[in-house]
Formats: C-alpha cells, structure tokens, sequence
C-alpha cells in the first residue's frame, strides 16, 4: 500500500516519546522517514532489525559518504533512500539495484524552478511555502511520487498537501491518534482518508478487511470519514479491539463471517488452512499422536523434513514433484508453528529477499554440493581422493542406524584380549569429515583475498558465510559501548569467578626469576621470559554463544602482559556479538574483536588489514577450516605469526573400573559426544564384567535418548568405542597411544595412575571431576591439543604467551678456558669466521 504520509522519527528516541505517535501507533500506518547521519549508520542497521515487518523506512542517507553504506542499507530492507545529486550518479550504474527505489533530494528556491528540475519523483525537505506543489503536480499528475518535509506542519497545511497528492513528511511528535488527550496535534487518520472519495449516496466508505497475511476476509461499509474523529473515542476503542480479535477468533475457528466461516468468501483454503490446523493441533494434539509427536521432537520434525526435501529432488513427473512439495510444506509449516511463527512472518522475510540488492553466485554449500556431483556450482569429475575415515552424517530418520547397536544407542564394544592390535588400532582411529588438501584448497584463496584486499574482503566473507549483511566494519573497537556490556547479574558474577580461578592458576605459572647458571668458571648462561607483544585469539561464535573460550584464551594473555590482545568471533546474522563475549573482551583489555570467523578471520589477524592489527600469535580452537588457516599461515615466512596447536574435532577417553559411577561414566562420555557428529568418545573398561559394562551401557542409551541433541550425540556414538582390558597397565598404554583431549580416571586410587599418563590435553581425577568443570570454571584451561596432537603439543597455558630468551656471558677467565674448545668445533665444521671471532679475542687478550 502507497503511503498517505510519512512520520518522521528518531531512531534513537522515537520508542520513548512524550507525545506523538507511539510504536505501536506508527505501525498502523506503516511508513516512517528518518535521516541518517554517518555517526548512526551501525545503529540504522539495528533498527531495521528490530522494526523488520513493523513499518516500511525511507531513509534520508544525503550526508552519507559511503555508496557501500546506502547500497547495504538498501539490502537490509530499506524502501527508499533519498539522496543528494552525487550520490544519485554512482547509484545509476549500481546492477539490480531497482531505481525506484532512489528518490533525488531537489532544493531549488522558486516554483517555477521546481517545476522545471523535476522529471520524476523527488523529495523536497524543510518546505516552509508549498506553493511549489501546484504547477509540479500540474506537470507529475501525482506519478511519479513527490515528497515533501513540512518545516512548519500544522493540521491544515498537512491536509492540504496530502490532498494534492503529495506526500508530506511530519514528525511523529506532531501526529496523534487520540485527539481528546492531545489536542494540539495533527490527527493522522485525517491525512489517511484526506483525498478519498466515496461513490455512495449514503457516503460510506467500502471497507476491505483482511488478517494480518493480507488475506481478504470480507467487505465491510461501517467506516467513513467520522473516523477521523471516533479513531480517538471511545467508539474506535471497541473498534480496534474487535479488530484485534478478528485474528483471535480465526485462531479458534469462528471467523469473521456471521455465517461462521473463516471469511464471506468461504474457509481458508491451501496454506491458510493448513497453518489454522497446524496451529489448533498444536494446543490440541492427543498425547501420543503423530502430531504431538512432530510438535514435542525436533528431532523427528527435522528428519521429516529432510526427508520429504530428499523426495522432492527425487521426483520427476509433475504429480510426483505436486505431491512432495505438498509433503515439505506440511512439515517445514509444522516447524514455523512449533516456533511461534506464522504464514505473514514467512512472507515479510520473502519480501525482503525480494528487495536484495547484493547478488551472491549463488553456489549450494559444499556438503550439499558433494552430495550432487557439484564442485563450485559445477559437476565434478570423478577423481581419486585422499583416503581418511569419514565421520558419521547427522540421522536424517529413525530408521537410520548411525549409533543404533540392537536397537539402543550404544557404542561398539571390542575385547582387546579376543583381537588384534591392528583391529583396535583401526578402532581407534579419529573420524574426518573432509581430507586435508581439500579443506587447505578452500582456505588458499580466502587467505590470499584478505591478504590483498584487506577490510572489504573480510567484510565480503562475513556477508557470505554469517549471513551479518547489515555489518559496514569489520570490527568493534574499544572503549565498547556500555549496552554491549549489559548482563544478567548471576552470568556476570559466573564469569567472574571463572575469571578469577583462571587467573590464579595461571598466575602460579610465572617464573620466581630468569635461570641463571655458570657452566664453567667465567662462562654464565641465562633464560628470561618477555610475554608475545601481539596475540590474536579465536573464539568460535555465530549462533553459539562460547565465553568460556574468550576466558581460556584472554585471562592467560593479561597474565602474561601481552601489549596487544585481538579477539575473533564470528558475529550472529544481525551482526552483534554476545555480550559475554564483549563483557570478557572489555575485562581483559581487548583492542578491538573482529567479527569473522573462519580462515578470514585467521588472515586478518596473520597479515593485518585497515582495521585490523597483524598479530605475532594466533591461538584458539575452531572447526577445521580454522585449523587449515592456521597451519597455512604458520607455514608462510612473510605473515611472520605463530600458532598454538593444531586442532581437530572435540574428544575423551573416560578409564573406568569397578568402582566407577556407570550413571557418571556415561553422562562424561555424552558430554563430549554432544559437540557434533565429527567427534569421538572412547571407554576403557577395565576389568569389567559383561553385566558392569551392561549397565553403563543401560545408562548411555537412557541418558542419550533425553538428551535434546540426541540426533548429533548418535553420528559420534557410530565411531565411538567401548575397548575392554584386563588391568589399569594396559589401559593407560592404550590411552597414552590414543593421547586424548580429556582425560578422566574414574578408576580406584586415580591420584596414583597419573603418574603413568604420558600423552593427554588435560586429566580429570577422581568421580568428583566431571571434564565440564574444566571447560569452564575450575582454573586449568580447555584449549588442548585433539587428534592425537597431544604427544606433541601442550594445552594453552600461560608459557603459551611467553617467549624465552637467552643469554650468556663470559669474562676474560671464561674466554681463555673455553676458547680451544670453540675453534675445535668451528675447524671441524669448516666455518673459518666462526674460528676467527675467538681467535681475534684470545690474541687480544694475550698482548694484555
């Protein structure tokens, strides 16, 4: 619907008005005007966010400098901008951008003039004399439109110009729909109807009324122009609360007809009637049901829907391809209804798609790529591929038998006295979702693209990969705003004790003093600590909101007194990072947090960009795109930047005898088996008799089934395994040459087997430990080396952000004893100069 007028508001105060139109008012007409300064650019992007299907925004971006800015803008919903004459030029040639959408602002001093600048729409801001408007419109005819920013609006000169044609531009504080308290404004609903007509002798108006989708209910005659003066008494009141319940009533199935059908042209019929049914089955449904079922196990609705998806694809003929999109759309509607959301919420989102500036290739991603043939967008040809262990898919239905063993959850259980140390090798090893060289492939160019193109390539990625296509920086920069800090006061007091176990631990770490040690009489060595000046740290993100990681990475690194500390996370689709993220960075002294994710966000911290300093380390976990980006930037002598350890897929090994806890046993292993479907969980039972290993058995598949990640829990239980052995001996030697993650010793006396571990990220000791206390609050820290990496590498720890230095000196005494021994050496190996540099001395010291 066209706008009668626009009410100008504020972004930043129109929520919290004196006078005026309030939000909920405004969203009865629709259409709000607000000028956007370069200061407010971010904000705009938030409150097109929060008012997404409220009202339609025409932005006033003139005093922007960015075209990148107004084309965002444009692409997160906004209906029309209005800019200056520059601006006007660069958006001509901007492809798929619809011009109509692009309003030039016309200031020229005299009607005439007016009339002769103008050949299309325009809009003419702080109008004090609207005698303009006469031969303009003479010339438009009302079409294209013409708007206008009244500098003094009174209810008159509003109405007089709404009459026109014109669409005049008031402030929201200036506009009311309630006369009686406030007198003194323009009524709006008097502009709404200020040039229509009614074709009736009796001079009603024919009213059209629909539900909230749009959807016609019926005709209607009762509304005229007194409107404009019951709309604030107490007539209009019951009014708007019948309207209101119109959409209440349908829920119930009563409609809006007298007949007692939905509309006065019949019931609902395709969607419509279907989301009504939806939505009564859902407060409804028998316990038990089919559809109950749908409703209460999202596990079962997704496998639905995967499914039917799958069907489609399938189908070839049009019946078939009729019949399983009607399938999919029966439970992609049940999963809107579960969540709360409705037919016109759907729609409001498809209208936005439908205004998207910005073209992306439009590529399937490539777990679903490969699934076609696809490499890119293209058929790929067959080709012999690196050879690995493929992770188990996420159950797509419950006859999937991805961790189903005799019809339970269960993980594969060998007996190592009854196999080979080939098979429970096998056994052992990590499952991979995809081979290195291609993860390394599809990292290359992202690396390389941020390397070149700096701020606009990282930008262009976040756009991509998070959906955050409202984002205009990169980055967020201290000092960060206060309402970015704002938390629950029972999360802040958690994270602060976390903070302060992390802190202590990791304090106890600092060296008492540099070594110092003479080797010989008159030869001293020496080794000192400086911390890394400049540490990047990633902290996974997105959806997912992961604290403890920023704590685990950060609290070490202010320890340490690194100079300059950068966090990385992948921001949210809207753009915002989560406020304990923020709160964290704000408490460890952070710089600024990149928001990326991914091998760009690891560029960017490697190499640098314009708003991003290059760092000297990068430490964090991620999944395994980040840990190919920072390996392939560690190994790249120009970016110059270390790394903490390579990274795989989350994992533990729980030891277990018979005085283990099974109920323990099991819900340590489902603790990691919860990560995703990439990671594994090993049981070493030892000793254990058939009806011991039972019952932990008993108690993984009761546990697992009421876990709400049931479906990811059962692609990790496939390549998980139970090895039962004879004595804690054997068990360790497996565990040492498995080197897991976490390691949890629920066995008798479990102070005493740590002596015999060799190769482990981290070891929990004892029943009362549970591997979660170290993931988040207890001091130790959860960055560990996976994969086997651990008979390599250390956690994170505070030496992680140290580097050590050494030194020697010697005196005149120290020279002369050691000196024959040095040109030995260096005539061995032929370096002459080497020889030379204690020579020259020792003859030096010989004339003294």
């Amino acid at each position: 619907m066209s706008a009668a007028f626009l009410a100008a508001i504020d972004i930043g105060t129109y929520t919290n008005l004196s006078q005026g139109l309030s939000p909920k008012a405004l969203s009865y007409f629709g259409h709000v005007f607000i000028k956007i300064s370069q200061e407010a650019v971010d904000d705009a992007f938030l409150y097109l966010q929060q008012s997404f299907g409220l009202f339609e925004s025409y932005f006033d971006v003139s005093s922007l400098n960015s075209i990148d800015d107004i084309v965002s803008l444009l692409d997160s919903g906004v209906a029309k901008v209005f800019v200056n004459h520059d601006q006007l030029g660069q958006l001509n040639s901007i492809d798929n951008l619809d011009q109509n959408r692009v309003v030039p602002l016309v200031d020229v001093p005299s009607a005439s003039e007016a009339s002769t600048a103008v050949s299309g729409s325009a809009f003419f801001d702080n109008a004090k004399d609207i005698s303009f408007l006469t031969p303009l419109l003479e010339k438009s005819m009302g079409d294209p439109a013409i708007y206008v920013g009244l500098a003094e609006p009174t209810a008159d000169t509003a109405r007089q110009v709404a009459r026109t044609g014109v669409i005049p531009i008031i402030p929201a504080t200036a506009l009311t729909i309630d006369t009686r308290t406030e007198p003194s404004l323009i009524p709006a609903a008097s502009l709404l109807l200020a040039n229509a007509t009614s074709d009736r002798p009796d001079g009603l108006y024919t009213t059209l009324v629909t539900d909230e989708r749009g959807f016609a209910l019926g005709l209607d005659s009762t509304v005229t122009k007194t409107v404009c003066e019951l709309w604030p008494g107490k007539k209009a009141e019951a009014s708007f609360r019948a309207l209101d319940n119109i959409s209440q009533h349908i829920d119930e199935d009563s409609g809006f007809c007298h007949l007692a059908t939905s509309t006065c042209f019949g019931n609902y019929v395709g969607l419509s009637r279907l989301q009504q049914t939806l939505q009564s089955r859902k407060e409804s449904a028998p316990e038990g049901s089919y559809t109950k079922r749908l409703f209460d196990d999202p596990a079962l609705l997704r496998a639905k829907i995967l499914e039917e998806a799958n069907e489609l694809c399938d189908a070839n003929t049009k019946e078939d391809v009729a019949f399983e999109a009607a399938d999919l759309l029966y439970f992609a509607l049940t999963k809107c209804v579960a969540a709360g959301i409705g037919l016109n919420e759907v729609e409001q989102n498809l209208d936005a798609k439908s205004v998207k500036v910005k073209r992306r290739r439009g590529d399937a991603k490539p777990a679903f790529a490969a699934q076609a043939g696809l490499a890119n967008g293209e058929k790929k040809e067959d080709k012999q591929t690196e050879m690995i262990k493929e992770a188990a898919a996420v159950p797509k239905s419950t006859e999937d038998p991805a961790g189903i063993r005799d019809g339970r959850i269960a993980m594969t259980r060998y007996v190592t006295a009854e196999e080979s140390p080939e098979t429970i090798e096998e056994a052992l090893r990590r499952p991979s979702q995809k081979s290195t060289e291609k993860i390394m492939n599809i990292c290359r160019p992202i690396i390389s693209d941020v390397q070149i193109n700096g701020d606009a390539a990282l930008l262009k990625y976040t756009h991509k990969f998070e959906k955050a296509t409202g984002l205009t920086s990169p980055v967020l920069s201290a000092p960060f705003p206060t309402r970015l800090l704002e938390l629950p006061s029972e999360v802040r007091q958690a994270i602060d004790i976390s903070y302060d176990n992390i802190w202590r631990f990791h304090s106890a770490q600092r060296e008492p003093a540099p070594l110092v040690v003479e080797t010989m009489p008159g030869v001293t060595c020496s080794r000192f600590s400086q911390p890394v000046a400049r540490v990047g740290l990633y902290v996974p993100g997105g959806t997912a909101v992961l604290p403890s990681t920023a704590l685990m990475l950060g609290v070490p690194a202010k320890v340490a007194g690194c100079e300059k500390i950068i966090l990385a996370s992948p921001p949210r689709s809207d753009g915002s990072v989560s406020p304990e993220i923020v709160y964290i960075a704000d408490k460890i002294g952070a710089e600024i947090i990149v928001l990326a994710g991914g091998a760009q966000a690891v560029a960017a911290m490697a190499y640098g960009t314009e708003s991003v300093s290059k760092v000297d380390k990068i430490l964090g976990p991620g999944n395994q795109f980040v840990t190919a980006a920072k390996m392939l930037v560690s190994n790249d002598t120009s970016a110059g930047v270390a790394i903490d350890m390579p990274a795989g897929p989350s994992e533990v090994l729980v030891v277990a005898d018979k005085t283990a806890n099974p109920a323990f046993v099991a819900a340590d292993l489902l603790s990691q088996a919860e990560h995703g479907p990439d990671s594994q969980v090993v049981c070493i039972a030892v000793g254990l008799s058939e009806e011991q290993i039972g019952v932990i058995e008993d108690e993984l598949d009761r546990q697992a089934n009421a876990l709400p990640r049931k479906d990811i829990v059962r692609g990790a239980i496939e390549h998980s395994v139970t090895l039962v052995v004879k004595d804690i001996q054997e068990a360790m030697q497996l565990s040492n040459a498995y080197a897991p993650e976490h390691l949890i010793l629920q066995v008798d006396k479990a102070e005493e087997v740590v002596s015999m571990v060799k190769n482990a990220g981290s070891v929990f000791i004892g029943p009362w430990t549970p591997e979660s206390v170290g993931d988040y609050s207890a001091g130790v820290n959860h960055a560990l080396p996976t994969y086997g990496y651990a008979k390599q590498y250390s956690g994170v720890n505070l030496g992680s952000y140290l580097k050590h230095i050494t030194s020697s000196r010697l005196t005149q005494d120290g020279l002369k004893l050691l000196g024959g021994t040095v040109e030995e050496l260096a005539r061995v190996e032929g370096l002459n100069a080497h020889e030379r540099a204690v020579t020259v001395r020792l003859k030096h010291l010989s004339k003294v």
